[in-house]
């Protein structure tokens, strides 16, 4: 039987929103963008302050509603961008909202030079009920991911 996916993510500079999009078209899954109530400051340096206290502080930002029902969904995908070594906290605001028992979750991040980092380890704490798969990190470009990277990546995890 067909898997039902979901790909969540949120994006800051749309580096992150490119490779969702990617993901969803090779994999059939539905589009959800994770977007805060209040948005992140444009300008860098106000960003790099408020993401750094949010991360610091553990904060989850209100977000903006309907968020998604994922009773329907077996797996869903998880984009953020890698700031400063984790997640972004808006990814961590709707990964806090659910109970994740019963789902498979593919974390995927997108980083300028950074790579991993400890993205994948701190999200599994938020996901400890899920089936925590593989999870991979693409250069943020404009464009998306690689196709051959993501192509690999999707096929190490069963897709």
């Amino acid at each position: 039987m067909p898997q039902k996916v979901l790909v969540a993510y949120f994006s800051y500079s749309g580096n992150t929103a490119a490779v969702a999009r990617q993901i969803a078209a090779k994999t059939g899954g539905d589009l959800y963008e994770i977007r805060p109530q209040a948005s992140y400051p444009a300008q860098y340096d106000q960003l790099l302050d408020q993401a750094k206290s949010e991360i610091r502080s553990g904060f989850h930002p209100p977000l903006q509603e309907p968020l998604p029902d994922l009773a329907g969904y077996d797996v869903i995908f998880i984009g953020s961008p890698n700031w400063w070594g984790t997640y972004a906290p808006a990814a961590g605001a709707f990964l806090a909202r659910y109970d994740w028992s019963g789902k498979q979750v593919a974390p995927f991040f997108t980083h300028g030079g950074g790579g991993l980092q400890n993205c994948a380890k701190d999200m599994q704490k938020l996901l400890s009920s899920a089936q925590v798969l593989p999870a991979a990190a693409f250069r943020g470009r404009a464009d998306g991911a690689k196709d051959a990277e993501l192509d690999a990546w999707l096929s190490k995890i069963g897709y």
